[in-house]
């Protein structure tokens, strides 16, 4: 089964609900929890409070290692799969619809990473912002309307695919969709007003409790600061604060109103699942009963 939704709407919570409940093992499918390291701002769930019940896919990169989303489909079917085999529920988790989609529907056979090409489209974009995205629309108008403008990282694969194949992107239909399985999806969809609360206080909690020192630490361990997981949100605000780019003020401002966006951008890509069963709530108390109820209700017909 599989839980979405939004950044700070409680999936990680649920998810431990439904694996106590359901003898049941965890799966990230969250891209930036796959980072050793990285803890604070990607709100990964520490080994403290997992209650014991096995998280897999998470701590499992070092920050200089590059991971698609094919890289990531195949090692969660592998992983889920094992825990099939021990009679236990792989309960998938995160924020990352199109890893999701990876392990579900499978993804089109595409070309390996150019790291030149993409250091060509990297310098384009800095040098004339929302060039990709415009570059993309000449180039394949169907992909740049799925596409937003500031998602620098699909932008820069689509247009990868694109100009090393030199032909339209595949189609998904063209995919191996996840098979010897039934699917069970849950999201969670609290109020606007009440996630942007919880977004605020996630993120004050996050500066609180030890962001800025955690980036530190990562870069006094030898990273340069231009590792993938420093473009991600919370850690490319303390980078630039660390470097005199930004007030401390100016990157908790920045971290929430980004957060805040992605959490939109998320419920948008979740909502055109069919598939999805949505809780209007948040992970946990009644919700997290409703939740338990569907699981149940799925496990036994």
């Amino acid at each position: 089964m599989a839980i979405v939704g939004p950044t700070a709407s409680g999936k990680s919570d649920l998810a431990l609900r439904i694996a106590q409940a359901f003898s049941g093992e965890i799966v990230n499918f969250d891209a930036l929890q796959l980072y050793r390291g990285f803890n604070i701002g990607t709100a990964k769930t520490p080994v403290s409070a997992r209650c014991g019940i096995s998280h897999h896919l998470f701590d499992v990169l070092d920050p200089q290692n590059s991971y698609s989303a094919g890289d990531y489909g195949r090692a969660a079917r592998e992983t889920i799969a094992k825990i099939a085999s021990r009679a236990r529920l792989p309960v998938a988790v995160g924020g990352t619809g199109f890893y999701l989609r990876a392990l579900l529907d499978g993804l089109p056979s595409l070309p390996s990473r150019d790291e030149s090409l993409r250091a060509r489209l990297g310098d384009r974009e800095q040098r004339r912002p929302g060039s990709l995205h415009r570059l993309l629309r000449r180039l394949e108008p169907s992909a740049a309307t799925r596409i937003h403008p500031r998602d620098i990282q699909k932008l820069t694969r689509a247009l990868e695919i694109r100009m090393l194949t030199r032909t339209a992107l595949p189609s998904p239909s063209t995919a191996s969709p996840l098979e010897g399985f039934r699917l069970c999806q849950i999201g969670l969809a609290p109020d606007r007003t009440l996630l942007v609360e919880a977004i605020a206080a996630r993120t004050r909690r996050m500066f609180n409790e030890g962001l800025i020192e955690e980036v530190r630490g990562l870069l006094a361990g030898g990273l340069s600061g231009d590792e993938k997981p420093f473009e991600s949100l919370g850690y490319k605000q303390v980078l630039a604060y660390l470097r005199g780019q930004m007030t401390l003020e100016q990157a908790r401002e920045s971290t929430e109103i980004e957060t805040r966006q992605y959490a939109k951008r998320q419920l948008t890509w979740f909502r055109r699942d069919p598939r999805v069963q949505w809780l209007e709530g948040f992970g946990s108390a009644t919700i997290a009963a409703a939740g338990l109820e569907a699981v149940r209700k799925f496990l036994s017909v």
